[in-house]
């Protein structure tokens, strides 16, 4: 089960956002308020641990450009 970062919706310029953190199924919808204060609150999106590859396999680096598709400048994403 992926665990979701959210933080807390300011309802005034001196309440202070809080962040915290929920284990929740892929299947369940965003939470909207605090699970113990009640306080609205959004998900916040940030960074994983993913590698992303090109599909050339794991023992040779990304290819170099112009193998079909892709931009055509060189820079291996086709």
């Amino acid at each position: 089960m992926p665990t979701y970062v959210y933080e807390t919706i300011p309802q005034s310029e001196t309440e202070p956002v809080t962040r915290f953190e929920i284990k929740q199924s892929m299947k369940d919808a965003a939470l909207t308020h605090h699970p113990d204060s009640g306080q609205p609150v959004r998900r916040v999106i940030s960074g994983g641990y993913g590698i992303m590859g090109t599909g050339d396999g794991p023992s040779r680096p990304p290819s170099a450009g112009g193998g079909g598709g892709g931009c055509g400048s060189g820079c291996g994403c086709h």
